[in-house]
C-alpha cells in the first residue's frame, strides 16, 4: 500500500507542476474546477443521490463557483467571503468534537458548498495572485503534503493517544505533533525563500495546517454519518477526490486570508 501511495503521490505531484508552472492559466483554472466538480461528484454520494440523481449536487456546485469567482472581488470583497469560511470550519470543529450529532440533508447540501465552492476561491486566487501566485500556492500545498506525511510516519511509529476516535480512529495528537514538526520545517524554507520574517509564515502555517486537520476530520463525519468509507477511488492508495482535497480546502481560506491581511506576496 506505502508503494502505491508513493508512486501515485509522484504522479499527481507531477502534473500539479505541470498546471502551475507549464500550462496556460486558463487551462489550470479549468482542470482545477473539473477537480472540485469530481470531489462534488463524489460528495452527492453523501446525499445519497444515486444515477442521473447524482449530477444535481455537481451542477449546483459548478454555478455557485462561476458565481462567486465572477462576483469576488469585483462585486463582493474577498476577505468578508473567506472569513465566512472560516466560520464555516469553526462551526465544524464543533460538530466533530460533538459527534455524533444529527446531520440532516440540508447540512450536507451546506457543508458540500460551504467546502468546495471557498476551495476554488482560495486555490484559484492563490494561484493567479501576482507576482508569485504558482509558487505560492505550491507552497501551500508542500505544507499541507509535508503535515500529512509527518503526521502517518509519526502516527504510525509513535501513536497512541487517539485524536477524535468518534470520527477518525486513525488519526493520534502523536500524528498531529509529527505534522506540526514537518510543516514547520517546510515554513521554515518557504520563509527564506519568499523573504518573508519567519515569526510570521512559520505561525502561519502552523495555523493553515492545524485548520486541515479539522478539513479532514469534517470531511469524515460526513462520510461516517453517510456509512461512506471512501469518498472514491480515483487516486490508488489514497482515495477519492474529497480525501485528497479535504485539508487543502480548510487550509487554503485561511493562508489566502492572512496574506490578504498581512499584505504578503
Amino acid at each position: 500500500m506505502l508503494r502505491q501511495r508513493v508512486v501515485t503521490a509522484v504522479i499527481a505531484v507531477a502534473l500539479i507542476l505541470l498546471a502551475l508552472f507549464v500550462f496556460p492559466r486558463s487551462v489550470t483554472l479549468v482542470l482545477l474546477g473539473v477537480l472540485i466538480l469530481a470531489g462534488g461528484w463524489e460528495w452527492s454520494a453523501f446525499l445519497g443521490a444515486q444515477g442521473a440523481n447524482r449530477a444535481l449536487f455537481p451542477v449546483v456546485l459548478g454555478v455557485a463557483i462561476a458565481a462567486v469567482w465572477w462576483a469576488v472581488p469585483e462585486y463582493v470583497p474577498l476577505v468578508p467571503v473567506l472569513l465566512t469560511a472560516l466560520c464555516f470550519w469553526i462551526v465544524a470543529g464543533i460538530l466533530v468534537l460533538r459527534y455524533p450529532v444529527p446531520v440532516s440533508r440540508g447540512l450536507v447540501w451546506l457543508g458540500g458548498l460551504a467546502i468546495l465552492v471557498p476551495a476554488y476561491l482560495a486555490l484559484g486566487t492563490l494561484y493567479v495572485r501576482q507576482p508569485l501566485g504558482p509558487q505560492i500556492l505550491l507552497f501551500v500545498l508542500a505544507v499541507i503534503w509535508s503535515a500529512d506525511i509527518g503526521a502517518y510516519f509519526a502516527g504510525r511509529r509513535f501513536g497512541r493517544v487517539k485524536l477524535a476516535p468518534r470520527v477518525s480512529p486513525g488519526k493520534t495528537w502523536e500524528g498531529v505533533i509529527g505534522g506540526v514538526l514537518a510543516a514547520s520545517a517546510v515554513a521554515i524554507v518557504g520563509a527564506w525563500w519568499f523573504g518573508i520574517p519567519y515569526g510570521v509564515l512559520v505561525p502561519l502555517s502552523v495555523a493553515a495546517m492545524l485548520l486541515s486537520i479539522v478539513g479532514d476530520l469534517t470531511v469524515s463525519l460526513f462520510k461516517r454519518s453517510a456509512g461512506v468509507k471512501d469518498s472514491g477511488h480515483l487516486f490508488p492508495g489514497h482515495g477519492g477526490v474529497l480525501d485528497r482535497i479535504d485539508s487543502v480546502a480548510a487550509a487554503a481560506p485561511l493562508f489566502l486570508l492572512m496574506l490578504t491581511l498581512l499584505e504578503l506576496p
